[in-house]
Parts: C-alpha cells; structure tokens; sequence
C-alpha cells in the first residue's frame, strides 16, 4: 500500500489548492451585493432567451408562410373589376344570334336573376352557414382536417371542407391544386374577400363561376346543358340536381351514375327542409321527380352558316387573338359580339344550290373512296371517330366509321356509340373507312359525298357586305373553304374586263372583230403559239364585240386584248382585285388564278356601275360591354349628331367605294352580259324572266366550270372542279353545271329578286342597230324575242355607230344590186350597145351601195 509519509504530488497540491481558492472566491462573489446582483440578471437573461427564440421561430414561421403561401398571393380587390372569360357570340344580318366561339359554356347572370329556390339549394348543398361566417367555416374545416388525416396516404381524395367564399377564391383566384399549400391560400384569399365583396357578391361569382360539367361554367350555361332551359324555369328537384354538381360535375351527369345522382339530389333537398327552405310536401314531391336529365347536345345553331363563320373566326383570330392571353378582346374569352352581313337565307340557298350541283354532277358516278380512312381498334373506335370531329348535315345521312367488314357483311359505327349493318357496300370499301351513310331498313347504307367540290359566294354590290359563302359540299367534313382559299383559273368568267379595257380604249359593243387564227411567235424554245376557240374552231369573218362576248370566242377575245395592248389588260384586271399577271395574251383567256371571292367583289364593280366596295362580312364588333371596337364602314360623319340645325347644307358622308372602272364602260358590259342569259352560254337562265347578267367560264381540261353574274342588288360567282385539278370530262361546261346551280339559288330566293332593269349612267345612249352588224338602224322595234334583228346597244356619248340602212332602204339596196347585176350581164352580152342615159343612173346606184 501507499506509505503515508511519502512526500505529496506537487502537481495534486496546487490542483487542491487552485480549487479551493476559486470556491472561496466564488462563495465571496456569490454572496456579495453585486454577485447577487449578478445571478438575478442570468436568470432574467434565461427568460430573455427563450422569449427571443420563441420570437425567432415565429419569425422564421412568417417568413416560410410568406414564401410558402402569402407570396404572390391575388388581391381581393380584383374581383371587383374581375372579367370572366365569355364566348364571342355572332349575329346576322337580321341581328339574330347564328353561332358562338366557345371551349366553355357560360352564361353571366346578375344576383337578382337567381331564383331564390336555386340559390338556396346550392346554399344548403354546399355552406348552410354561408350568410353568418367571415369567409371559413371552422367546424367544417374541422371535420375536413380529420378527414384528411385519415385518408393520407391512401391514395384517396379528403373532401374540402370549403366555403362558397372559399371556393370562389379557388375557382377564380387560386387554381384546384389538391395540397395542403392551396388549401391554406384559399383560407387567407377568402378572408380577405369578404372584406371586400358582400355576400350576394361573393354568391354572384360563384353561381356564375362553379363548373358544373360538360363544359358547363355557371349555373344557367348547367341549366341548358342537363335540361335544355334557363334557370328562371327549373323546377325544384333541377335545381336540387344542379346543387350536387361541384362535388363531381363529371359524374352524376352520366347516366350509368343515376342511381347516385338521384340519392345525392335527395339528399339536398333533405337538407333544403332542414333549412326551411322548403316543406315536407314540396320535398316529397321533388323527391317523386325523375332527373330528367337530357343527353349531351350540340348549340342547336344552323349548320349550313359553317364556312362563314369559320372564315369571320379566322379575321377575328388574325385582330384580337384566340385566348385570353392574347389580350382582352381575344375571340374565346372576351365576350364579343359581332354583327355580320350572313343572310340566313340566302346562305341556305347558296348550300343547298351548290351541293344540288355537285350531286347532280358527281353523284352518279362510281364510289371513290371513303373521306378519311384510320387504323381502327374494334375497342376504341368511338373515341377515334370523335376526335376525327367529321359531321356531314345533309338529309338523314351521318358520318360513322366501318368498324369491320367480312366478304359482303360490315358493322358501321357513329360517335354516340351507336353501330348497325351496313349494306350497299362497295368492293374497296374496308375497315377502318370514314363514309357518309344514311338509315336503310334495320341498317345502314353507303352514300357518297361527291369528289368533286367548289365553292360559292354571294355580295351586295352597294356595299361590299358578302351575304353568303359556301366553300364544299359540307363544312363539318373540313374547314378548308374553297370559296376564298383555293386558287382557280377563272378561264371565260375574265373576258368582261377584256372587253371593258377595249371599251375604254375607243372600241364598241358594235366594233366587228375577226374571229380567226391568231398565233404568236414566242422566241426559239417556245415556237409558235397558236390560240383557239372552245369548239376548235373559228367561225370565220368578222363579228361585233357582243356576239364575241355573247357566245364566248376566244380568238376574237385574244384579237381584242392584242390590239388594247395586254399591259393595258391586265392593269385593268389588276384594279378590280382579280390578280395581278404578266402581260401575256393567254391571262385574257383566264389562264391566271384566282379566288370565287376576288371574282364576287370584281362583278360587283361591274353590277355597280364601276364603283367597288371592300368586301367584307362583318359589320362591326362590339367589347363585352357593347364598345364598338371595330367597323367596317369607318367614315366620321361631322355634324350628324348635332342637337339643332345650324342651317348649314346638311352633312354628308364621303364615298366609301372606288371608282375602278369608267361607269360607262362598266354599264356597257353589263348591257352586253345581259345578252349571254337572254342568247349566249348562259342561256338556260334566260326562263327566270329576269333583268340578269352573267358570264359562264370552262377551263382547259376542262378542269374548272364558272358562273358570275347577277342582278344589281345581288351578285354571285360560282365555280366547280376537284381539290386536285383533273379534267371534268368534255361534257362539262359553265353553262351546264355552274349556271344551273345558280339558278337554283336565285329560284329558291325569287321573292329577293327586283324587276328593276339595268339603269345606264349619264352619258350613255341606248340606240337601236341591227344585232349582227353593230349598224345604226332606224325604223322598226327591238322586241323581246332574243333573236330580234334589232336590239338596244348603249354607247357613250363620243362613240355612237355610224348611221346605217333602215329596212326599207336595205329592200331598196338589195333590188339596186340584183338590177346593177342584171344590167352588168345584159351588157356583156350585149358589148356593142350603150345607153348614155343610163350611166348616171348606175353611177348613182354605186353611189348608194358605197355608202
């Protein structure tokens, strides 16, 4: 063991001591007055601590939540002023409404247009409390908290727990993201709306605002979609089933979910009872009610009005965007509404006429092929078929799909999931075709929507405003529109501005043509290039400028341009829109291209004696809150509006249109396109026993079939031929398939149709010459009969013809020649004998056939 007496650790001795030292001292400090002093403020500072960590954490706390949620959170204050996206609603010419751009159905109401049994179903369905809290029901938020407490993890959905004021600020303010972060910007959001809104406010934007399915926003866009009525006109258990929409809008609308819809509806109109809002009866007898829920419909708008519409959607697209990022016009959520120059009528016209012409010219031809053809699942057609989006609205056919063929059984099918056998089948025919197809006994049959298209336009001449516009047999089976966007040789349908050239450059109605050969030399490459008329043929001789046009000869057409001068020519075509092409003879003949729009405005300018409006087919455009942001006619008219007369000369607007041809000339060639209806290619409209003038146009193939003319109220342009440019067959000419189409058109609008002849301007004479010569003529009548040998031909004023023989000096003339001819003979029989008196005689009868 240690011995005791050994000498201590120097080391352990001052450790010792050191701490006893520093203990003493301590004890001296701990009980001094400063020391005591000292401790009381370190248990003080302790407290301090914890209350600045305390403090730190609530400010770390804020600055999470900030950054969180409150960031770039949206103020309350923009609901005042808050626009909801609205469709862009279209009228006609007769202000009624013929179709609206929507992806969403929505209808804005004001609170006073709610019905009180609607608005508290939607009450008692979604926030009982609704009138009494601030903004957040607490004990249903309670109850939401648990609920999602108990299903985290599991994959399923906890209900919300929210308010109506909450849920508008989901609806407009936040978005539907499902997370605990939304749920407690919504909480915040709503708070701060109800400082700002009152109540039937916040109830306003909700009933208007809460999506309810089927592409349904608000409560009466639901109302039209599941009942086909307004909301002032649902009964009580339609309004209960409205209710129960925001909790599954895309569900209880469907019927193999009846059975639920109707339990829940039940449910809401208990807690409607509850609420005394209604009584047992009234709940009973909601309760007997069916759903009566309505399958999904399309806006019962008139389909043939398709292509017009799509091609204002474009103009208004290409001006104010299509979404609402575009700005806050745009064409799907700036609630325009926009008048248009559409005359239903005559647009049904113009569609029926044109798809008669089609038909009459394709439809007894062999099938060519289905309109689209897919690889088709037997599983999923139906939805294959619909995102083809393919309709077709002529008689009781349909677009389907062939969903199988074996040998001579196939199945079709249609979008709404409805199939059947399909007979009538043609050998090519296979699954997986898209085909029009019409009810044929237990079954369907095939029909064939026409190869063959074209497309139709019709203006009013005084202003420009197109009234009608169809561009194919059908715009549900493609938005292509070929009456402005396919480009088309106008072949004869271009000679009217040949003529109108020459007219203004010293010729006449009564000029005589040579209606022969005419070839032209086009350098070493080309050789010689050799113009021909339509029967391969000329007639020979010389004619008037009207026959020329009357019956369509294209050499006498080349003759007139190359003696006006083509450069001339084509500047005239150039002024009234057609086109603009290079100086060559054969763009006389209509080789160059063009559209049934650029013709339709460029005989308007004819029918309007030389005056051209821009064409257009919207009137104005008015803003969600009736602001005319746009107009066609943008003329100020200084003066109009003044509160009393001033005395001054009364105000008057300026000429809109241009003046782009003499309308002198232009009533000449309107004069001479009357004689194509009443004696010329156009002459199977001769019947409708109308003032009308036109021009038919066949193009080399013939590829295209043409028709331009009409009154001088109304003008229509129509053309046929294949998307892709092949020959019609020799038979097909302007005036045997264009013409008669519109015919048709002006048949089925006849009342539309004025009796009002042509009115020539100042400075054009009608005078009587003798219809084959062009010669001034002066005793007898033009009658009606077209082939009258005297006829009314207007000249201007300088060009009048040089006088001519009437009847009876051409009798006398025809028995001075047969008796010059006898006498001639007589003296070749008889060389020996002269009469010294007769050579007077004969001198003065030369006289007069010279003359």
């Amino acid at each position: 063991m240690a011995d005791p007496d050994a000498p201590e650790s120097t080391h352990l001795r001052i450790r010792r001591e050191a701490r006893g030292f520093f203990t003493g001292l301590w004890t001296t400090l701990r009980d001094h007055p400063l020391g005591m002093w000292a401790r009381e403020q370190w248990q003080t500072s302790k407290w301090f601590r914890r209350a600045s960590y305390l403090l730190a954490a609530l400010v770390a706390f804020n600055i999470i939540l900030w950054a969180t949620v409150t960031r770039n959170l949206p103020s309350a204050e923009s609901l005042l002023t808050y626009q909801p996206p609205l469709p862009t609603m279209v009228r006609g010419v007769n202000g009624e409404i013929v179709y609206s751009y929507a992806r969403e159905r929505r209808v804005q109401l004001r609170y006073v247009d709610f019905p009180e049994q609607l608005k508290n179903a939607f009450i008692s369905a979604e926030d009982k409390t609704f009138w009494t809290h601030g903004g957040i029901d607490f004990t249903g938020l309670a109850g939401a908290v648990i609920d999602y407490t108990l299903k985290f993890g599991s994959g399923e959905r906890a209900r919300g727990g929210s308010t109506i004021t909450q849920q508008v600020a989901k609806n407009i303010l936040i978005g539907d993201e499902y997370s605990i972060t939304r749920k407690l910007k919504e909480m915040i959001v709503a708070r701060r709306i109800e400082t700002v809104l009152s109540k039937p406010q916040i109830l306003e934007l909700y009933l208007n605002e809460i999506p309810l399915g089927r592409q349904s926003f608000g409560v009466q866009a639901a109302a039209r979609a599941y009942f086909g009525k307004d909301v002032a006109d649902l009964s009580l258990s339609e309004s209960a089933f409205l209710a129960i929409l925001p909790k599954a809008p895309e569900k209880y609308g469907r019927a193999k979910y009846a059975n639920e819809a109707l339990t829940r509806r039940n449910w809401v109109l208990d807690q409607m009872l509850k609420n005394g809002h209604i009584n047992q009866q009234q709940a009973q007898e909601a309760k007997a009610q069916p759903l009566g829920v309505i399958p999904r419909r399309i806006e019962a708008y008139d389909p043939s009005v398709g292509y017009f519409v799509e091609e204002v959607r474009r103009d208004l697209i290409s001006r104010y965007g299509e979404s609402a990022d575009a700005g806050p016009n745009s064409i799907y959520a700036g609630g325009l509404w926009v008048r248009t120059s559409l005359d239903p009528q005559l647009q049904i016209a113009t569609q029926n006429a044109l798809r008669s012409g089609l038909l009459r010219y394709g439809g007894s031809k062999a099938w060519h092929g289905p309109t689209e053809h897919i690889n088709v699942d037997p599983d999923k057609w139906q939805s294959q078929l619909i995102a083809l989006n393919k309709s077709v609205n002529y008689l009781d056919w349909r677009i389907g799909i062939v969903i199988s063929r074996d040998g001579a059984k196939a199945t079709i099918g249609f979008t709404d999931g409805q199939s059947g056998p399909l007979g009538g089948l043609p050998d090519a025919l296979k699954a997986g075709d898209v085909i029009a197809a019409a009810p044929n006994g237990n079954g369907w049959a095939v029909r064939m929507i026409p190869e063959v298209s074209g497309g139709m336009m019709v203006e009013d001449p005084h202003t420009g405003r197109v009234y009608a516009m169809q561009g194919g047999f059908d715009a549900g089976l493609g938005s292509f529109n070929r009456a402005t966007q396919a480009q088309r040789q106008p072949g004869s349908t271009i000679k009217p501005f040949v003529y109108a050239t020459a007219l203004d450059y010293g010729m006449t109605p009564a000029s005589e043509v040579v209606d022969g050969p005419f070839c032209v030399y086009q350098g070493a490459k080309l050789g010689e290039k050799c113009f021909r008329n339509f029967d391969m043929r000329g007639a020979g001789g010389t004619h008037t400028m009207r026959w020329g046009l009357e019956q369509s000869r294209n050499l006498m057409t080349v003759h007139i341009a190359n003696d006006t001068g083509m450069d001339r020519v084509v500047n005239q075509i150039s002024k009234v829109g057609i086109g603009k092409y290079p100086p060559y003879l054969s763009y006389a003949l209509g080789a160059g291209e063009t559209t049934v729009a650029q013709m339709t405005n460029a005989y308007s300018a004819l029918a309007n004696n030389g005056v051209q409006y821009p064409q257009s087919l919207i009137d104005y455009v008015q803003d969600r809150n009736g602001k005319v942001i746009w107009r066609a006619d943008n003329r100020r008219c200084d003066g109009c509006l003044m509160a009393e007369w001033d005395g001054k000369p009364m105000p008057r607007l300026a000429p809109r249109g241009k003046q782009v041809l003499d309308p002198r000339t232009a009533y000449q060639v309107v004069h001479m396109l009357e004689g194509v209806v009443t004696r010329g290619t156009a002459v199977v409209l001769r019947d409708l026993g109308l003032p009308l003038f036109g021009k038919t146009g066949t193009t080399t193939g013939p590829t295209n079939v043409w028709f331009a003319g009409g009154s001088q109220d109304i003008v229509g342009v129509v053309y046929l031929g294949y998307d892709q440019p092949r020959s019609l067959g020799g038979y097909a000419q302007g005036g045997t398939f264009a013409a008669p189409i519109f015919k048709q058109f002006v048949t089925e609008t006849r009342a539309r149709w004025s009796h009002r002849p042509f009115v020539a301007p100042p400075d054009v004479y009608m005078v009587k010459v003798d219809r084959v010569t062009g010669k001034r003529v002066f005793d007898g009548t033009p009658s009606t009969d077209p082939k009258s040998p005297i006829i009314w031909e207007a000249f201007k004023a300088d060009a009048e013809p040089r006088r001519g023989l009437s009847s009876d000096m051409a009798a006398q003339r025809d028995a001075m020649i047969a008796a010059a001819r006898k006498g001639a003979a007589a003296r070749e029989r008889q060389p020996d004998v002269t009469s010294p008196q007769a050579s007077p005689s004969i001198a003065a009868d030369q006289s007069v056939i010279v003359q």
